[in-house]
């Protein structure tokens, strides 16, 4: 059977039997279908991620938070995880977004192990999709795995704090890691030039692994584009859902400040452009796929190396409440035996002492004995016939 008998139209071997198609076949697909994208933004409070995401979305999708709310947030000393949900739509095309906020990252005097509740919720998302997996019917998946992770580094100037260096190591070795400088607009140009090289310095001498686009493109316009995004790493950012005017006029989301405006879509002020070009516009797809071919399968890998077929995966028993009161259980027990042996080196020392004074009187008494005994044989020598005798 020839391919036009097959295809029942004769033009169909004009330019050949239509596989090239196939790419409008699967736009079509997609674009019916949509797609889930999950972000997740951490960083201590006061950073503007709330600002950042409305901006980024232009919409107010998080609420922000009061200064009350926020200071009754800060005495439970928990980081909470927090989901927002939205369905966006653009030319007929719809993405199912999550936002996974994290209040109460890095806000206490000790924030030690303060990154385990984020790594907890990366993983158990990546164990839910896996669970789905292995279920006969696999129809009405939910894919909540997160496919980047904005970490907002605070504008101090100097360089990653430790709790920074910690909690991108543990983040970065289980999703697409993006280093955020958080209202960059509180540097000069020059400070903030220096401030990113510090960070990158600090990211390369630790070993952090954070996400690195592709730069090879068959068009030379977006193979510049993408070493534009890459060179702006860690990007600087300014966040504002209000509008201020400009000197020439113009009306601009930005701040206001004595000296001018900072807008937050202007290259030569920050990389708030670059940055959404690489979370929507160009990068989502490989932000996706990424997470699939490299995070979820290496998470996969691992669990079905060390699990059964349809096993559940074991559960942590380290709880946090739990370990600090062990901790401090520990440290009460280390206390008490210090505290015991310390009683019982005195008492042994004065045991010591005392051994040492006994035998001293002891030899005292000794040499008085054998004194006594020397002056007796003396006495006894000397009223002794035999020493008479020999006296005449």
């Amino acid at each position: 059977m020839s391919a036009t008998e097959a295809s029942g139209n004769p033009q169909a071997t004009a330019g050949g039997i239509g596989i090239a198609n196939l790419p409008n076949q699967l736009h079509k697909i997609v674009t019916k279908k949509g797609t889930n994208f999950s972000l997740m933004v951490v960083g201590e409070s006061g950073t503007g991620k709330t600002t950042f995401i409305n901006t980024l979305l232009t919409t107010e999708l998080i609420e922000p938070l009061d200064d009350a709310t926020r200071r009754k947030k800060q005495l439970d000393k928990t980081v909470d995880i927090n989901i927002h949900k939205a369905e966006l739509e653009e030319k007929m095309f719809s993405v199912k977004l999550n936002v996974v906020d994290t209040p109460g990252f890095g806000d206490y005097v000790d924030n030690n192990d303060c990154w385990l509740p984020v790594v907890d919720f990366i993983e158990n998302q990546y164990e839910q999709y896996l669970r789905q997996e292995q279920q006969p019917v696999r129809k009405g998946i939910v894919d909540m795995r997160v496919h980047a992770c904005l970490y907002f580094i605070r504008p101090n100037g100097h360089t990653l704090k430790p709790l920074d260096v910690r909690a991108m190591k543990a983040i970065g070795a289980r999703v697409n890691l993006i280093p955020v400088i958080a209202k960059a607009d509180t540097l000069s140009p020059t400070a903030l030039r220096q401030f990113k090289k510090r960070v990158m310095d600090v990211i390369d001498a630790q070993s952090i692994r954070i996400y690195q686009p592709p730069v090879e493109s068959d068009d030379d316009n977006s193979e510049l584009r993408n070493r534009e995004i890459i060179s702006a790493v860690p990007f600087a950012i300014i966040g504002s859902t209000l509008e201020v005017k400009t000197e020439d006029g113009r009306r601009v989301k930005g701040r206001q400040y004595p000296w001018g405006v900072a807008e937050v879509e202007n290259d030569q002020h920050c990389d708030f452009r670059k940055l959404r070009s690489l979370l929507i516009r160009t990068h989502m797809l490989d932000l996706i796929s990424t997470t699939e071919e490299s995070h979820y399968d290496k998470y996969r890998t691992t669990q079905m190396k060390t699990r059964k077929f349809g096993e559940p995966k074991p559960k942590k028993s380290e709880n946090k409440k739990f370990r600090e009161e062990e901790e401090a259980l520990r440290k009460r027990f280390t206390e008490k035996v210090k505290l015991e042996e310390n009683r019982f080196r005195q008492w042994e020392q004065k045991l010591i002492a005392e051994r040492d004074r006994l035998n001293k009187d002891l030899e005292q008494e000794h040499n008085l004995v054998k004194q006594l005994e020397s002056e007796i044989e003396a006495i006894s020598n000397a009223g002794s016939p035999n020493n008479k005798f020999f006296r005449k």
